[in-house]
């Protein structure tokens, strides 16, 4: 890659510090790049701001230069003084990558500010619990053993995640702390005859290595020495009986208790801090306002210590002993060469002169307007450089492409940026992970970020309608007077208000109710459940009922008669499908086996035995009828995509039918992705997508020339004709209702059907179960998937703000699910006065579809860090980035609900935390504390046990 493309001043020497101006977008990833890459040998230590700044680095950078060796030091992802432990897998990087920077093998190592200030184990401890074995060396397993254990390895049966070692006859298999695979080295007497990695699901060996390195368990040692130093400084520290502390007791024991890592100081004479790994020709970068991020930090920790201090069974070590100041950090610092890269500054804040990199001006796409890409084409006549448009996906890559081509602009594909830079192309259209981007003098980046900016006002027939809606959902409870309701015998009447009579048994209230022609209702407040709400057209023209008249009666004995059997409509097309021979799909199996190497996880045994049974209902003849049931990210989508792929290899089009507009849009995306490299066209229809688009899709679709459509409930509409429907998905199934299912369904008796769901409804588990339909389970949590950390708690300000700091602290995203549109801007206002750190975007069913697109762009791609949302993410929403979720009003939901809103965190190797808010602990019902107790098992006991919860629920058990 060219170095002259930001022109970046010489590097400073040791003791001295370099400003560099302003740099927008991804240009700070650009400039770190070409400092690296022209200082080969020189440790590049850059401090960001926060933990989102220095993983968007991580992912920025390699896409500029792959030859970069690059690392973060990851958080422990818990909050000073916390009662968690950081997972193993943390441990396990963050000790390699400390040893990385201690053997010079990174370039690059990034630090959000508040880890950098984290005390740690000194590198002598790391060098004296770090050992090698190579292949031919000799090994006595008594000595190996003693050995591993002295680091920290725990002895189990079979090895499954870092840390564990297991020895069986000439065996010894080990998962090094570090390591992305464990290790199974063969013994000849006591000579080492191999090593090679193996799978931990399957316990086969894969490919042999030369030799093995194998890193303390632990950032702290629990060997007798350890323990003995632990007890002796926690008797000089501490006041009073140690005995009284738990955690005393349980490292006494040889036991490591949850939040040990904050009595780190107690097991070392003295503590280490990052300068001490780094080399001291290392340059020291400060990304963004790193003073201010520490500033914040401290502020945060000594709240916390306030607060917590004072527990005799859990005393706290000052703040000091755990974490560097900001001055004694700046002082540490001052000794390197030092770079700083200021803060992202704004359009509104004006742009550094001396920056050789600028903003982008306005290029947003303005679907509203005749020529929906006139600033982006204004933009590229004006500019005099060359231009790499930059898509987030390959299946993003081709819907812009459709979207450019369709508007007359033509645009050469890219492989890489190197490739673009050092070629003459004018115009491109590459893939990669770019969160903005930014111009120079003759190169200019464009992300969807600029491209897709703006968002439409809404109109003041769009207000109107949705105020209309508001009232509809109102609760019975909120009855204003003059709203129309409907009695069960009498029909429909308009609310006037409560009354009170004495009819002779003594003075009761009535909801005095008016019909038509000036008649009056009067209705005892015991009787409140014949009453509903009118939930027909415009609530003012509601059409009253006449009292006695009979005209409700024929209106109900009119719909009655209207109504049909559709449980015999049910047996006769399951009969029909049953008779009739169905398309036996036929494909290359090299084609499908270049496709599955698409998906970039290991499947589990579950998933494989699911896709393999679908397969083989596909090419057997007859018509599937398959419902594949697993629980929440356990992979059921990837079935799906493997059916798709049979059935459009095979000739057929695909229909996917999900419930919400979110989830239609998700699959899209993923359904884009995964195909983007083959000839295959993949529609949507939502309301994401205008009525022009919506019509060409169909019309298309008609035509053949639409290989699999994705939608919600529109692709049961009357207008939608396929040419050769071969196979129909349906996701989340118990979100449609029996009519909507089954209309897919009799379009052809001879489709494939493919069901999907977390949360089987009964009917649809008897059919299974019955043999009418066939059923695949996926019981396997994926690889790295933990368990999600669920709290019930009273709503509480103290518990709100921990758990979206918790979360932030490390980069990542929260969900605040608030599920009552009409006080949802009064909780924004709310969790901004208590968590101002958070950038909060809100996205509920009523706002225009372009302005929840909009939103839900700027979430995924961490433009905003929390979702103030309603239940419309209880589907769809795969985001890796967020991992808490905080459920308010958790006692209104049902089991089902709970279950799914839950599973949207947890999709990543991120510890998950799910906080069931409850408004009042002793006010709840028997059922509502059932539920939520239930939802706090059902990690520990699996999906099967929810299928039952549910069963058990749906029929009011």
């Amino acid at each position: 890659m060219p170095k002259s493309l930001l022109s970046l001043p010489s590097l400073p020497k040791p003791g001295l510090r370099v400003d560099l101006p302003p740099l927008p977008g991804a240009a700070d990833a650009l400039a770190l790049v070409e400092l690296a890459a022209g200082n080969r040998g020189r440790l590049l230590a850059v401090v960001t701001a926060s933990a989102a700044d220095a993983q968007r680095l991580l992912e920025e950078i390699p896409w500029f230069a792959p030859d970069l060796r690059v690392r973060q030091l990851p958080d422990w992802e818990t909050l000073p003084y916390d009662h968690f432990s950081p997972h193993q897998d943390l441990v396990s990087e963050r000790l390699a990558t400390l040893w990385a920077v201690m053997q010079g093998e990174l370039d690059i190592l990034l630090v959000p500010a508040s880890t950098a200030v984290y005390r740690l184990a000194p590198p002598a401890f790391m060098a004296a619990y770090t050992f090698a074995f190579k292949k031919g060396e000799t090994i006595d397993a008594e000595k190996f053993r003693s050995q591993v254990t002295l680091a920290g390895y725990a002895h189990v049966t079979q090895v499954v995640s870092p840390g564990e070692y297991s020895i069986r006859g000439g065996l010894i298999d080990l998962f090094p702390m570090g390591s992305p695979v464990p290790y199974r080295l063969d013994l000849f007497d006591d000579e080492i005859e191999s090593i090679k990695t193996f799978d931990v699901d399957t316990q086969r060996t894969i490919y042999p290595v030369p030799e093995v390195r194998l890193l303390p368990a632990r950032e702290f040692p629990m060997d007798d020495k350890g323990r003995t130093h632990f007890r002796q400084m926690f008797r000089e520290v501490f006041e009073g009986d140690p005995a009284k502390s738990g955690i005393y007791k349980d490292v006494s024991q040889g036991i490591a208790s949850a939040g040990i890592e904050y009595y780190l100081p107690l097991f070392f004479d003295e503590m280490a801090t990052l300068f001490d790994y780094l080399p001291k020709d290392a340059l020291l970068v400060t990304h963004g306002d790193a003073a201010a991020s520490i500033t914040a930090f401290w502020g945060d920790t000594r709240s916390r210590y306030n607060l917590l201090q004072g527990d005799k069974a859990r005393p706290l070590l000052p703040p000091d002993q755990l974490f560097l100041t900001d001055e004694q950090f700046f002082t540490a610092a001052k000794g390197y060469g030092r770079l700083g890269i200021p803060a992202k500054i704004g359009h509104t804040t004006g742009e550094a002169t001396n920056s050789p990199a600028r903003f982008l001006p306005n290029i947003a796409v303005d679907r509203r307007s005749d020529e929906p890409l006139g600033a982006l084409k204004r933009f590229l006549t004006d500019y005099a450089g060359r231009v790499l448009l930059v898509a987030e996906s390959a299946g993003r890559r081709e819907t812009l492409a459709a979207m450019f081509a369709e508007h007359g602009l033509s645009i050469a594909a890219s492989a890489d940026p190197a490739a673009f830079i050092d070629g003459d192309v004018r115009l491109a259209l590459g893939v990669g992970p770019l969160q903005a981007g930014f111009a120079l003098a003759g190169l200019a980046f464009v992300t969807e970020t600029e491209l897709f900016a703006g968002s439409p006002r809404r109109t003041r027939r769009e207000a109107a309608r949705k105020a209309t809606f508001d009232n509809w959902l109102k609760d019975l409870t909120e009855l204003k007077v003059g709203d129309p309701v409907v009695h069960e015998s009498h029909g429909i009447g308009r609310y006037q208000g409560l009354v009170r009579m004495d009819l002779g048994l003594g003075e009761q209230e009535f909801l005095e109710l008016h019909y038509s022609g000036e008649a009056k209702l009067f209705v005892p407040v015991a009787q409140l459940h014949v009453i509903s709400r009118y939930s027909g057209a415009d609530p003012d023209a509601a059409p009253l009922h006449t009292l006695g008249s009979g005209q409700w009666e024929k209106a109900k004995r009119k719909a009655a008669e209207q109504a049909r059997d559709t449980a015999a409509e049910l047996l006769a097309l399951y009969a029909a499908r049953a008779a009739r021979q169905g398309h036996a799909f036929d494909f290359k199996e090299t084609d499908y086996e270049a496709f599955a190497d698409g998906f970039g996880f290991e499947e589990t045994a579950d998933q494989a035995q699911a896709i393999a049974a679908v397969i083989q209902d596909m090419k057997s003849g007859k018509p599937m009828d398959r419902l594949v049931c697993g629980d929440v990210g356990f992979g059921k989508t990837e079935v799906a995509l493997r059916a798709a792929f049979c059935a459009v290899a095979g000739g057929k089009q695909v229909a996917v039918l999900c419930p919400t507009t979110l989830l239609c849009e998700q699959h899209y995306q993923t359904f884009a992705d995964r195909f983007a490299d083959w000839p295959v066209k993949v529609a949507e229809i939502s309301r994401f997508k205008t009525a022009k688009e919506s019509a060409q899709a169909l019309q298309e679709l008609a035509e053949g020339k639409i290989d699999i459509i994705i939608g919600t409930h529109k692709l049961i509409g009357k207008d939608v004709k396929f040419n050769r429907l071969g196979l129909v998905i349906i996701d989340e199934e118990h979100r449609f209702g029996v009519r909507q299912k089954e209309t897919l369904k009799a379009m052809r008796a001879e489709v494939d059907v493919l069901t999907l769901t977390a949360t089987p409804i009964p009917r649809t588990l008897a059919m299974s179960m019955e043999g009418l339909r066939d059923f695949s389970v996926i019981a396997t949590a994926p690889q790295k998937r933990l368990a999600i950390k669920t709290f019930v708690s009273k709503f509480s300000d103290g518990i709100i703000r921990e758990a979206v700091l918790r979360e932030l602290k490390r980069g990542g995203q929260v969900y605040f699910l608030h599920n009552e549109v009409d006080t949802i801007d009064n909780m924004r206002e709310k969790l901004e006065k208590l968590v101002p750190e958070a950038r909060i975007v809100i996205g509920h069913g009523q706002m225009n579809e372009r302005e929840l697109e909009r939103v839900m762009r700027d979430f995924t791609g961490q433009r905003a860090n929390l979702l103030l949302c309603t239940t419309i993410i209880e589907t769809g929403i795969d985001n890796p980035h967020a991992n808490t979720i905080l459920i308010n009003r958790s006692e209104k939901f049902g089991l089902a609900q709970l279950h799914q809103l839950r599973g949207r965190v947890g999709r990543s190797h991120h510890q998950a935390y799910a906080y069931l808010l409850v408004q009042d602990e002793k006010a709840m019902t028997k059922q509502a504390k059932q539920r939520l107790e239930a939802i706090q098992l059902m990690e520990e006991l699996g999906s099967g046990f929810f299928l039952a919860m549910h069963d058990l629920e749906i029929r009011g058990a």
